[in-house]
């Protein structure tokens, strides 16, 4: 599908200048045959570790990036979270609640989680991922595989990346993190 050189540089739309194929299988796919994937990493807050521990999960990290022995990108992205499930959850916990302080803590809860949903506040989670790029589907997979077992040894969950998960970090670099409907336009869901 060749495109028209004097409608890339007078388009209005990203998505018109930006290299990306497809999206497909939990990797980007560039129309220059390339395929970009990676892995996303559960987060870990290592401080609430013993010193030992912490201690030697930084040295295991330091050991995994060590085997990476090619062009990698390490990605910390926001994804905007929608805690009205929560919310609902606590307001049927409070119903069920038969103590006076259970209900005061619950709805101590409650009113914590409707302050960040007020205007002030953007609640999101933060996410982790190590992306790289290849032609071959056979490299791929084994650094795929290989990611996912040494971050194992670092004591870390992960699993490769998700079409939603790569959606999400090109929202955050190309929209401040804003969903992107087809007709081109931002949405702020």
């Amino acid at each position: 599908m060749a495109k028209n050189k004097k409608n890339d540089l007078t388009s209005k739309w990203t998505e018109d200048w930006v290299p990306i194929k497809n999206i497909m299988n939990g990797m980007i796919e560039l129309e220059n045959g390339e395929y970009v994937t990676g892995v996303k990493v559960a987060p870990k807050n290592i401080f609430i570790l013993d010193a030992s521990s912490r201690d030697n999960t930084i040295r295991q990290l330091q050991n995994f990036y060590n085997t990476l022995n090619y062009e990698f990108w390490l990605i910390v992205a926001d994804r905007p979270v929608d805690i009205q499930v929560y919310l609902s959850q606590l307001q049927i916990m409070f119903n069920n609640a038969t103590s006076a302080i259970t209900k005061k803590l619950i709805i101590q809860d409650i009113n914590k989680a409707n302050m960040f949903m007020s205007a002030q506040y953007n609640v999101v989670d933060t996410e982790y991922y190590l992306l790289f790029k290849d032609k071959k589907m056979d490299v791929i997979q084994k650094r795929l595989h290989q990611m996912i077992s040494n971050l194992a040894n670092c004591g870390l969950n992960s699993s490769q990346t998700s079409n939603n998960d790569l959606r999400v970090i090109l929202d955050n670099f190309f929209n401040g993190g804003m969903k992107t409907s087809f007709s081109g336009m931002v949405s702020p869901e």
